[in-house]
């Protein structure tokens, strides 16, 4: 088509030319060019969408590091009520799994504080990091698109991305008034579950807002066989016996039901816009895999097989509430120095909290204020950048007798410089990041195993105040050799602040059936094991290499990754094998003065004990994907990746996903919409030390939908019904990623049918 563009055409360097179905198009100007420009697109069967939450234009096809985008429809059809499983499918990305109702994403083998969660580019600030049972305080079902960027990102977001990053994007905070909106509506069979969700955005020629909401319900989820795996030893297999038969057939704890809401609205200007909104989260779910039973001791003369006649499950809940506050501005400059400025300030205000047995037993807070600013930069010598300005203060505090971390304060401060250049059909990124981390806990009750005097063995700890300094250094470039056919390599040195939890943790966490220990506390086993506090912890070091091949054009497109990363001082938990009955015994001989107790105070004794601990370690992996117009109507995608995971010094690392190989095939034609798909997760033996392998399996899922096209006053509006099944083969499986994996399967056979739409 002719399009004309209504600006200074001698003041502008670069325009980016995109279209459905079509590569996109970058043309370097630098006021050459006047008038007519001709510009011819490739054909290409992959989405080229552009990432919006970094200073510098990159997109799927344009970057040197791997980067995936789920927009549109395509994120319409994945999307799930949580962002685990909603991008569980994409190339290098996998579940954690914690049962359905925590499950965040895993990025080349790590997760937790190394792969940062965002909303709009700010940090989302919840709990979500700390433990694999904690939900991730976002929601797909009003994102417009969520960005993945995998291996190091710390460059555009600091230490806590050395592991990738999750950006989703909505128009909480709009920057035009053109009027827009989504709705759906949903109910599947295998929880049964009924959700709802709505977004629109309008205004004027000087004022736009957003209204979006949601709400979802579920029961327990249904499951192929029992929940809970047999164990290896005697006590465990009795133990299991007892309770597989209740447990046939649903996974027990595993209801929630969840809402949220959130206003925004921005002043529009010439050169940009400046916004504000505001949005609030509550969401209530069990906690699957967890309940302890509680039992009442037999009076005295009793029969012992009568001891457990009275026990019953208690259950653990989960109930989180966020509001959270972001203002947006992004404006356009015209200085000598700077071309355009973008500010994000956001202030979360996290809570929640573990209830088991109706009681609350820890609560979670996280009160975080964050300001970025990046400073776009004019073209010098070719060269185009910015520099990113960041502070954050986070205030994170665990409250109550089961509380596993004490409270800590946060505070960090980072300046970075990226810059990029074309040299003909070459594209330079080089960047570099220098932060200051500060790490402050309260002190904690301590039991000292080296006081002579039994009276003064408890006493409180004071930790040392933590202080880094991450230096992260980035190089890449990509480099297309012909039409429709690029190679990327990116070389990254990313160093990361370990986070309070890993340092100072030290007591049960019932969500995630551990006792954790921090990796300021050194293990001595024997007889007595007991901890030591020691201070020379670091920072992790990680040194990672991605090389990319792609041909995006034509009706065959394809994408090869190979990445390997080293990184020293690597922190991870490792299962000690021990019970945390042996560091505790003394505590509970005291406490029970000669009298035993009634309630569950101690059911947490027989937690395993994991420690943070450092060690060198080395991951390194394949990803592929292919895309395929069989036909005009007829698509194929084919999609594998794997991760090696292994320590240095022998061994290999814990959780690290199973090997992958993912296929569909997909017909649209005159409104209808038809796929068939399978994934086949195959075994994963290379456990770590007392992990157990997982078996393979091989899931099967299918969809149909009609689109009801042109309707509205202007005809741009659609509506779409659609009919899908997963796991159409009820297959039994078990996530190697997640922690819950012996006691929580996947959900069994599962039918949604739905109606949304768009305006």
């Amino acid at each position: 088509g002719n399009f004309k563009l209504n600006v200074d055409d001698s003041q502008v360097d670069e325009v980016h030319i995109n279209a459905p179905g079509y590569s996109h198009k970058t043309l370097h100007l630098h006021g050459e060019h006047r008038g007519t420009l001709t510009v011819k697109l490739y054909r290409s069967v992959i989405e080229q969408v552009d990432v919006t939450a970094i200073p510098l234009h990159i997109s799927v096809m344009e970057s040197a590091q791997p980067v995936t985008v789920v927009a549109g429809e395509d994120l319409r059809r994945k999307q799930a009520s949580t962002l685990g499983e909603t991008l569980k499918n994409e190339v290098g990305v996998h579940s954690s799994y914690f049962g359905p109702v925590a499950s965040s994403p895993i990025i080349r083998g790590l997760n937790g504080p190394r792969v940062l969660i965002t909303q709009n580019g700010l940090d989302l600030s919840d709990a979500s990091r700390v433990g694999p049972d904690h939900v991730v305080s976002t929601e797909a079902s009003t994102a417009e698109q969520i960005e993945i960027l995998r291996g190091p990102a710390t460059l555009f977001y600091g230490s806590g991305a050395i592991g990738g990053v999750v950006n989703i994007v909505d128009d909480r905070v709009p920057s035009s008034s053109e009027e827009r909106g989504a709705f759906a509506i949903s109910h599947n069979s295998v929880a049964d579950e009924n959700e709802a969700s709505f977004a629109y955005t309008g205004g004027s020629e000087q004022f736009a807002f957003h209204v979006d909401g949601f709400k979802r319900d579920s029961n327990n989820y249904e499951i192929p066989g029992a929940a809970a795996l047999e164990a290896d030893h005697e006590h465990e297999e009795d133990h299991a016996e007892e309770h597989e038969e209740g447990r046939d057939g649903v996974l027990e704890n595993s209801a929630s039901e969840s809402s949220g809401f959130n206003i925004g609205g921005s002043w529009l200007l010439d050169n940009g816009y400046v916004g504000l909104s505001y949005g609030r989260l509550e969401r209530l779910n069990g906690i699957p895999g967890h309940s302890h039973a509680h039992e009442e001791e037999e009076h005295e003369g009793e029969e012992e097989h009568e001891e457990h006649e009275h026990e019953e499950d208690v259950a653990v809940q989960s109930d989180l509430v966020q509001d959270r506050w972001q203002l947006i501005s992004e404006l356009s400059l015209d200085t000598p120095l700077l071309s355009g400025i973008n500010t994000r300030i956001g202030y979360t205000d996290y809570e929640h909290k573990e209830i088991e047995g109706g009681e609350v037993g820890t609560i979670f807070r996280n009160e975080t204020l964050q300001a970025r600013i990046d400073l776009l930069l004019q073209e010098m010598a070719g060269w185009r950048g910015a520099v990113s300005v960041e502070v954050t203060q986070s205030d994170f505090e665990a409250i109550g007798e089961e509380a596993f971390t004490p409270p800590a304060k946060t505070d960090s401060y980072a300046i970075a410089l990226m810059e990029e250049k074309h040299i003909g059909n070459v594209l330079l990124q080089l960047g570099a990041r220098v932060e200051q981390v500060s790490i402050k806990a309260d002190p904690i009750e301590w039991e000292d195993h080296h006081a002579e005097d039994e009276a003064d063995s408890h006493t409180m700890l004071r930790f040392d105040d933590m202080e880094f300094t991450p230096i992260s250094l980035s190089a890449g470039l990509v480099w297309e050799f012909t039409p429709g056919y690029n190679a990327g390599i990116s070389l990254t040195h990313a160093q990361r602040a370990p986070s309070a939890a890993e340092l100072f943790s030290y007591g049960p966490h019932i969500g995630s059936g551990a006792f954790e220990v921090g990796a300021v506390f050194d293990l001595h086993a024997g007889d007595h094991p007991h901890f030591h506090y020691r201070d020379d912890v670091t920072e992790e070091v990680s040194n990672n290499i991605d090389l990319s091949l792609r041909k995006h054009s034509g009706n065959i497109a394809w994408v090869l990754n190979f990445f390997y990363n080293e990184i020293d001082d690597f922190y991870y938990q490792q299962d000690t094998g021990f019970d945390s009955g042996e560091f505790t015994e003394h505590d509970h001989e005291e406490a029970a003065g000669g009298e035993e107790e009634h309630d569950h105070e101690h059911a947490h004794d027989d937690f395993p004990v994991y420690v943070f601990q450092q060690a060198d370690a080395t991951l390194y992996g394949v990803e592929a994907q292919l895309a395929w117009q069989l036909s005009s109507p007829l698509k194929l995608t084919l999609m594998a990746d794997t991760t090696r995971g292994k320590l240095k010094n022998g061994g290999n690392l814990p959780r690290i996903p199973s090997a992958r190989l993912a296929g569909e095939l997909r017909y649209e034609l005159n409104g209808w919409n038809a796929a068939f798909g399978m994934s086949r997760y195959f075994e994963q033996d290379r456990v770590a030390e007392l992990e157990t392998t997982t078996g393979a399996y091989t899931l099967m899922d299918a969809e149909l939908a009609y689109t009801f096209a042109g309707l509205g006053e202007l005809g741009s509006g659609d509506v779409t019904v659609y009919l899908k099944g997963s796991n159409l083969s009820d297959e039994k499986a078990r996530v190697h990623s997640s922690s819950l994996k012996d006691l929580a399967p996947l959900p069994g056979r599962n039918i949604s049918i739905g109606l949304r739409g768009s305006f």
